[in-house]
């Protein structure tokens, strides 16, 4: 099963523990996450559930190439990491 997690920075603003989820895609794994936190679905996706323009998914180091409808595909041991992109100087 994959793993999702989300960083300190991110839980600061909504409760996201680390979890093994089902899923073959980056949705798939998200959504499962979602159904036991609505809070944090809101925070990462926008109202056409497309990753919000602050935040940023790496799968296994990688960042995701599919922004809007999430169908990069997770392996049963992959690592999904969520974070917030920074920006500033």
């Amino acid at each position: 099963m994959p793993t999702v997690r989300f960083t300190q920075n991110i839980q600061r603003h909504v409760a996201c523990p680390e979890a093994a989820v089902e899923g073959d895609t980056v949705r798939e794994a998200l959504a499962s996450y979602f159904e036991t936190n609505a809070d944090a679905r809101g925070y990462v996706l926008d109202d056409q559930g497309a990753l919000r323009k602050h935040m940023l998914v790496f799968v296994n180091g990688r960042t995701i190439a599919d922004r809007d409808s999430l169908g990069d595909a997770v392996d049963p041991r992959a690592i999904i990491d969520v974070m917030q992109a920074l920006s500033g100087g």
